[in-house]
């Protein structure tokens, strides 16, 4: 188990669930989602980036009764990978969307900027395709008149961080487009689910230099991630002492808040 509670198990309405699409499968989080989620008569259609992985996920799942359709993908190929969606879509007819593929970046200490390829991805990756996907996945959900969809956003799209300017509106966006979507599509039955986890113990967190607090597991992750989706929360924050953080930031006068996000300094791998 990871630091910190542990999390209930899931209602039974998740059970209910018969296809489920989850981007970044091969990551820590999707990847603990997916067998968590793997069960007879449930459909799981897999989208990851490393091929070796994605195969091990899918026998995984498989073993635990689940129709598995993995598919590797690049999601920085913008009109390929709405194509890929329209396909599966039309294979599996999806009740739940979770897209969780997202890429992390932040300033090298010793850079002014960041470096603008890797901005440009991150941009795609974060933001632009997310915000596709979610609309096509609500287009193809309302006529049947229900589904749920998860965004994987991040507690830095609270903060303008000044050595991450493009990862922490990325997930600001993101938030901002989970709202107005929540509220757009719940007429038609359209749930949508904003998450925003702090450090999780995984490869992508594991390249930051210096301490991750309050620090969670993968797995415990999925598992707060899985009750919020089946209480159809509009937004998720993990662990609770990011909650208490946001709370009292939001108590800050400008002039303080400025100072220390400037203060704030990090590096990576």
């Amino acid at each position: 188990m990871g630091k910190g509670k542990r999390v209930n198990e899931v209602s039974t309405s998740s059970r209910e669930l018969r296809s489920i699409l989850i981007t970044g499968a091969t990551g820590g989080i999707g990847a603990e989602l997916a067998k968590r989620y793997a069960r007879p008569g449930r459909t799981l259609v897999l989208w990851g980036r490393n091929a070796e992985k994605l195969k091990q996920l899918a026998a995984t799942c498989c073993a635990r009764g689940a129709r598995v359709i993995p598919r590797q993908i690049d999601l920085t190929e913008g009109k390929e990978v709405l194509a890929a969606f329209n396909e599966d879509e039309a294979q599996a007819a999806f009740d739940l969307v979770i897209l969780g593929a997202g890429l992390s970046d932040i300033k090298q200490a010793a850079a002014t900027t960041e470096d603008p390829d890797k901005v440009l991805k991150l941009a795609l990756v974060n933001y632009a395709q997310p915000v596709t996907l979610a609309t096509a996945a609500a287009k193809s959900m309302i006529p049947r008149g229900h589904g749920s969809i998860a965004l994987i956003g991040s507690v830095a799209g609270f903060y303008e961080l000044p050595f991450a300017p493009s990862y922490s509106s990325s997930k600001a966006g993101l938030a901002c487009f989970a709202e107005a979507a929540r509220l757009g599509w719940a007429e038609h039955n359209i749930n949508v689910t904003l998450i925003v986890p702090g450090f999780v113990d995984t490869p992508m967190s594991q390249r930051l230099k210096g301490e991750r607090p309050f620090l969670v597991t993968a797995g415990n992750a999925a598992q707060y991630i899985m009750r919020a989706i089946a209480k159809q929360e509009a937004e998720c924050i993990f662990p609770w002492q990011f909650k208490a953080l946001r709370v009292i930031e939001r108590l800050l006068p400008s002039f303080a808040r400025k100072r220390i996000l400037l203060a704030l300094k990090a590096d990576q791998d």
